[in-house]
């Protein structure tokens, strides 16, 4: 699923037309094919390498087609949504769009949820879709939707084409738009009368002129913004995922180091700046470290780097780091200054953001103007050292399903990419595994999709096939997308599955026992042993453990390590009583974090 971008310049022009053996483009062939051969060709000469789909009625002329492509494999998921996740796992590992394919009506349907998932991570992913015959829109036609206008909302864009002649073109601009500007996914409906039909790719025109991405900050932000930093004594750098969409990662780095301000990284960002590093001061929001809240919170300037100030992050909006300036950096100018006022916008890609503001520094402290952040890095330093992660031993001998997943980061080692499903598990596995590279931490954040983890892992093995990705995922998350595995089973895709077992929806479970007086409505799951999550693995055709013994943890894990030619999933059987804390209380201010249950840290007078 590998894609060569379209060039910007010659869109940016409003039209342009490639010729046959030119690289900047899609290369347009001079014979008439069907718009079917026509939509793979161009899938071929973007170098498109993987398509993860489900055929069907609508779109059979295009998988017709496909089978004489000997460059695009494909992949047959076991269902549409989980073809959506392999997409956006395959993009989020790589940075390269991911590509998934349904056909009409609940096929197209089933794609929403993956759509709404990488739209609202900035996730670049193409959808393509068949539909009915044109001439039948609009009558109710046997597995007819409107796919479109459904998939609109959760877009950047989505096309419908009932002329064969613009296929390429389309696709071609759907791929440009998935990738450029700030990522997001692109959804391209063809009707079965255009599959089946003759094109003319003899030419081939992109009219995007209202596709202009500003990539480069204004020059006077970029001063403003130091100006700023350089008067600030309690400054922060809050890094976003904008800065992994935009291969920040050595800028962020650079700007850290030279400046010497404390960082945090939000769950998108996690690896963008490493774990390991002594200015990083944790995760913020809900489930952040202590010290990454309080450095936010007790801050005098923030400057925001491809974030957007979700509310998972800001707790009460009223009350979030009330004495805080804020300079917000974004390639997306309906970010700037949406949820917060912001004092210094800067309008562009985080990568060329980010070098600006470097050599803005370099120019002023060269001349001598240096400030002193010392005290406010030790009183930061501080609140790390005071409030550690951790988490206590269950005292009936259970497994901790912290211990699991810290046990699973170290074994696995830095190379591996874990995806996260949601809920319990994936906060833990954000706090308990070090992530020191970029691409190494998959999740949905935004839509907190359960179900993402498996089919996420699946494309991002298929992208990455050295690497070792594990899911992480819920007993709950994994029943929703678990029929992936005999995909990957059949298409020799090893990924390895932990599931954090307890029995139970553990966030909700959580939250009904802290906040609903531990009346546990509908959060139950049924016996551990319904279904036997082991047995299920090996009907499937993978490689079944279970573990529910903190002195088999690491023996469990190294032998679900041995294995490399099959999928592996390990049932770890943990405590339902394990709760994740920090915790800031949804709507609550941020200065009411609990460390652990009913132990509120002291941040100290400002």
């Amino acid at each position: 699923m590998t894609a060569t971008h379209v060039s910007s310049e010659s869109i940016a022009d409003g039209a342009t037309t490639v010729a046959p053996g030119t690289t900047g483009g899609v290369v347009v062939g001079a014979d008439r094919r069907t718009g079917a051969q026509a939509l793979v060709g161009t899938l071929e000469r973007l170098g498109v390498e993987h398509i993860f789909g489900l055929p069907g009625g609508a779109v059979l002329p295009l998988y017709d087609a496909l089978y004489s492509s000997d460059r695009i494999r494909h992949i047959l998921v076991r269902h549409e949504q989980g073809g959506g996740h392999a997409a956006q796992g395959y993009a989020a590992a790589t940075g390269r769009v991911g590509v998934c394919m349904a056909t009409s009506g609940p096929g197209a349907t089933n794609l929403v949820t993956p759509l709404a998932d990488a739209n609202m991570d900035s996730v670049p992913i193409v959808a393509i879709t068949g539909n009915v015959a044109s001439t039948a829109m609009g009558s109710d036609a046997f597995q007819e939707a409107d796919i479109r206008s459904i998939s609109m909302p959760v877009t950047k864009h989505s096309f419908l084409v009932t002329n064969p002649d613009e296929i390429a073109a389309t696709i071609a601009s759907a791929f440009h738009l998935a990738a450029t500007g700030r990522p997001g996914p692109v959804l391209v409906d063809v009707t079965k009368d255009a599959l089946t039909a003759l094109a003319d790719e003899s030419l081939l025109q992109l009219p995007m002129p209202g596709f202009r991405p500003h990539s480069t900050p204004a020059p006077q932000a970029v001063t403003d913004a130091v100006e700023l930093m350089m008067r600030a004594r309690r400054p922060v750098l809050y890094v976003g995922g904008g800065c992994l969409r935009a291969n920040a990662s050595e800028e962020v780095l650079r700007l850290a180091e030279l400046t010497g301000i404390p960082v945090v990284t939000t769950l998108m960002a996690r690896g963008v700046f490493p774990d390991s590093h002594p200015q990083h001061m944790g995760m913020p929001g809900m489930h952040g470290s202590v010290a990454g809240v309080a450095t936010l919170q007790k801050s005098d300037l923030i400057i925001s780097l491809g974030a957007r100030f979700d509310d998972r992050v800001t707790g009460a909006k009223h009350t979030f780091a009330p004495g805080a300036t804020i300079i917000h950096a974004d390639i997306d100018p309906a970010e700037i200054g949406k949820n917060f006022p912001t004092e210094v916008g800067l309008v562009g890609d985080a990568r060329d953001t980010i070098r600006q503001l470097v050599l803005e520094w370099t120019h002023r402290t060269a001349a001598g103007a240096m400030p002193d952040y010392d005290a406010w890095v030790e009183r930061c330093l501080g609140w790390k050292r005071r409030y550690p992660l951790g988490y206590e031993t269950p005292s009936d001998g259970a497994l901790a399903p912290q211990l699991v997943i810290e046990r699973l980061g170290k074994i696995s080692g830095p190379d591996t990419v874990f995806a996260a499903g949601v809920g319990q598990h994936q906060m833990w596995a954000s706090q308990f595994i070090t992530y020191d590279r970029p691409r190494h931490w998959l999740n949905s954040g935004g839509l907190g999709t359960m179900g993402y983890a498996v089919p996420a892992a699946m494309g991002a093995k298929v992208a990455l096939p050295d690497t070792t990705v594990w899911a992480i995922d819920g007993d709950g998350c994994f029943q929703m997308t678990n029929q992936e595995l005999a995909t990957c089973s059949v298409e020799g895709i090893p990924i390895k599955v932990a599931i954090i077992n307890n029995a139970a929806l553990g966030m909700v479970r959580q939250w009904q026992a802290l906040f609903y007086a531990e009346r546990f409505s509908a959060s139950q799951l049924p016996s551990m042993q319904i279904p036997d999550f082991a047995t299920l693995a090996q009907a499937y055709g993978c490689v079944g453990l279970r573990c529910d013994r903190p002195e088999d943890v690491d023996r469990t894990i190294e032998a679900a390590m041995e294995v490399d030619d099959q999928p592996v999933v390990v049932d770890f059987r943990v405590s339902k009583d394990a709760m994740v804390w920090p915790m800031v209380p949804a709507g609550t201010s941020n200065d009411d974090i609990q460390h652990a249950r009913d132990v509120r840290p002291e941040y100290g007078e400002d």
